[in-house]
């Protein structure tokens, strides 16, 4: 079903290529794409500043280079960012709902890529909607997750760099310290998979 009633992304002011951020979205040559990442490097003499972004189409998921003059202006897009419930994913296909509306949304798998092993029951997180259609999922950058299995916890002393394999009730498998036992709560760190801390007993 349709994410949004408004068939038009709404549009933000111009703004200059040195202030694109991770997270923004922009129309380039007609085509709507997300800031992945983007840095600028000031330039000597009469040669001005360089921006260098990464951009993730919205319409297909890929994602390229692209090179802008550091004062050169951007047509940024607003996208909407309802935060939503996970509820299940199956076929390739990932089930968000609104909690207040009960509305479900949609979302393609490979859009969420290696995000979507994350993903709890429950889970609420922003869900970004292009003219009516769920084109991302914004992940915190640490999520909790169950160890399902590991060796028994073992406390070692005068070397805080031993590690351990573990394997997550998610089916990620990750090093943890010796002390880290099956059942555990652990902190990850999304974009690299690894161990951030034991989590906080609630």
């Amino acid at each position: 079903m349709r994410a949004g009633s408004d068939p038009f992304p709404r549009r933000c002011p111009m703004a200059v290529a040195s202030d694109l951020r991770r997270g923004m979205a922009l129309r380039l040559g007609g085509e709507p794409y997300r800031v992945l990442s983007a840095d600028t490097h000031g330039g000597g003499g009469k040669m001005g500043g360089v921006t260098h972004a990464k951009l993730q189409s919205l319409a297909t998921g890929t994602a390229h280079e692209h090179r802008f003059r550091s004062d050169e202006g951007v047509e940024t897009l607003e996208l909407e960012r309802p935060t939503l419930q996970f509820l299940y994913a199956a076929g390739g296909t990932v089930t968000f709902m609104n909690p207040v509306t009960f509305d479900q949304v949609e979302v393609d798998e490979a859009v969420l890529g290696k995000s979507a092993a994350w993903l709890e029951e429950g889970m609420t997180l922003p869900v970004e909607i292009f003219e009516g259609r769920a084109v991302g999922v914004t992940f915190p950058e640490v999520v909790e997750a169950t160890v399902a299995e590991t060796t028994p916890a073992a406390h070692v002393q005068g070397n805080e760099n031993v590690w351990k394999p573990a394997r997550l009730a998610n089916g990620v498998s990750i090093q943890v310290p010796p002390f880290i036992a099956p059942g555990e709560r652990v902190r990850v760190d999304v974009a690299s998979g690894r161990y951030v801390e034991r989590a906080k007993r609630r």
